[in-house]
């Protein structure tokens, strides 16, 4: 069973999810706190027994939270702590830069307050299907090269999902990855927004253009110098130098 956590302050928005995410077969775990959902999380990441439950598939994060809120959750699982757990924020905050703010902390997608119960629904078994459905690595790992080789110091490591920035270690996100990978495969060449909404975003809904701008940039400023390669066509799109 996929496990999902429930991450938001109130108590009985958290009931009526987990009711209808038990009902649609999910296992389901519950915070009411971000603070709470971290100590969850880290216990999980270190308790190495058997029998102990893994890392949830997918967290349910409300943004509008006392303490630490749902972005700086976000970022702290991302930054600090380099997982990749799909993320769908829950708020009622839905102005565009909020929207955008979201997808820039690393969220995989973007629910507003109040929503239906099947939309969300379908937001979740779409997520989840995403990250069953993710490129991996073959377990014959003498198949494919471990690391590509960009040139002047840049590669991807596609056995780690990192990339290699004159010889230090880079995390990216997946969207983040994703992109870069794209760009890549195919240098010089103009891809649209579309073009890396489709590839990446894989047709998810409620993406909007913007959102590849906002990963880019953040894609530039970890790559450092070499996030000059990454160049705009104005009215075009992107390409890779």
């Amino acid at each position: 069973m996929k496990r999902i956590l429930i991450v938001d302050d109130e108590a009985d928005l958290r009931e009526i999810i987990a009711c209808n995410l038990e009902s649609a077969g999910y296992a389901v775990e519950e915070a009411g706190s971000a603070e709470e959902a971290l100590a969850l999380i880290r216990f999980r990441q270190n308790d190495e027994a058997p029998d102990t439950p893994g890392l949830p598939a997918l967290i349910l994060l409300d943004v509008m939270m006392p303490g630490i809120n749902g972005f700086q959750m976000a970022d702290i699982l991302r930054r600090e702590r380099h997982l990749n757990i799909p993320i769908i924020f829950l708020t009622a905050k839905d102005h565009e830069e909020d929207i955008l703010t979201g997808f820039a902390r690393g969220g995989d997608d973007y629910i507003t307050k109040p929503f239906s119960v099947r939309e969300l629904m379908a937001r979740v078994a779409a997520v989840v299907r995403r990250a069953e459905t993710a490129p991996t690595v073959a377990a014959d790992k003498t198949s494919l090269p471990q690391q590509r080789d960009l040139g002047g110091g840049l590669l991807i490591d596609d056995s780690q999902k990192v990339v290699i920035v004159n010889g230090a270690e880079v995390i990216l996100s997946r969207k983040e990855m994703g992109i870069l990978t794209t760009l890549a495969s195919q240098p010089g060449h103009v891809f649209t927004r579309d073009d890396i909404l489709s590839a990446v975003w894989n047709g998810e809904a409620y993406v909007l253009d913007r959102t590849v701008d906002v990963h880019i940039a953040r894609l530039r400023k970890k790559l450092g110098q070499h996030g000059e390669r990454i160049t705009s066509r104005q009215g075009y799109g992107y390409k890779f130098d």
